[in-house]
């Protein structure tokens, strides 16, 4: 009798340390499953942020691409820096997929203000609500652009700046207050050095179709395309002749839609 009950005892030790070490085991092995899955997530969110960096910056390559040459184009006709132009309308724009870009082509982030007579949008900014410009395509962003500079007196001084100077700019833009970013010089600066935008006003310097003592004599004004016009009605209107008026506004085939902004220099 004494030993069966040795033996059952023996059993029943036996079979506690078999559930122990079977437990051991399982904890072991799930403890190393999470490991596992954990350094993939890991390597997984690694990949997914080096995706999301090279996303970023060919989307950028890529909005260079196709707006440098309107960007320099602009430079020549009225002296703005190719590279601030184009970093406004990265930064602005949500390099080409901010809200107002994709809703309103308005790569600027430019309001409607009192003289606007075109299309609107209505966008939370500073305030809510906030009226914005709408353009019927990007270009018409980028022209507008140029002559919401030039023809206010705020940004005035900027014009003194050399072509080049795209610190002088990106500076003087936030001091005249384009932008309430307190970053905003800096940013625009980031984005020039980063993608080194500052060559395309390498490329445009000395090709600009007035002097500086010229410009000082036009003021830029903006006339919007309406049901009968034509660039012969328009440049009898503004005393200005046809081929001038097709290369300030590099109108194709000679056509013109209704809506359009044309930008003219008068002569004061």
């Amino acid at each position: 009798m004494r030993l069966i009950s040795i033996l059952i005892i023996s059993l029943i030790l036996n079979s506690c340390a078999l559930l122990k070490n079977n437990k051991e085991y399982k904890s072991k092995k799930n403890s190393r499953k999470s490991r596992i899955a954990e350094n993939s997530n890991q390597k997984l969110s690694l990949v997914n942020n080096e995706e999301k960096k090279y996303t970023s910056f060919q989307r950028a390559e890529s909005y260079i691409k196709t707006y440098s040459s309107v960007a320099k184009s602009e430079m020549n006709k009225y002296g703005i820096p190719a590279s601030i132009t184009l970093a406004q309308g990265l930064l602005e724009s949500g390099i080409g997929i901010g809200y107002l870009a994709k809703n309103a082509n308005n790569h600027f982030g430019i309001k409607c203000h009192k003289n606007w007579k075109g299309d609107r949008i209505y966008y939370d900014d500073d305030e809510k609500g906030e009226c914005f410009r709408v353009y019927i395509n990007p270009l018409e962003s980028y022209y507008d652009h140029s002559i919401f500079l030039k023809n206010r007196t705020r940004y005035a001084f900027l014009f003194e700046l050399k072509s080049n100077d795209y610190e002088g700019w990106a500076k003087g833009l936030k001091k005249a207050g384009y932008a309430t970013d307190p970053k905003y010089s800096i940013k625009l600066i980031n984005l020039i050095e980063r993608y080194n935008l500052s060559r395309f006003d390498k490329l445009s310097l000395g090709r600009s179709n007035l002097t500086k003592d010229e410009k000082k004599n036009f003021r830029l004004i903006i006339h919007q395309v309406e049901k009968g016009d034509t660039l012969f009605s328009i440049s009898r209107k503004y005393n200005i002749d046809i081929k001038d008026l097709i290369d300030q506004n590099n109108i194709r085939n000679e056509t013109i839609y209704i809506g359009q902004n044309i930008s003219i220099r008068v002569k004061e």
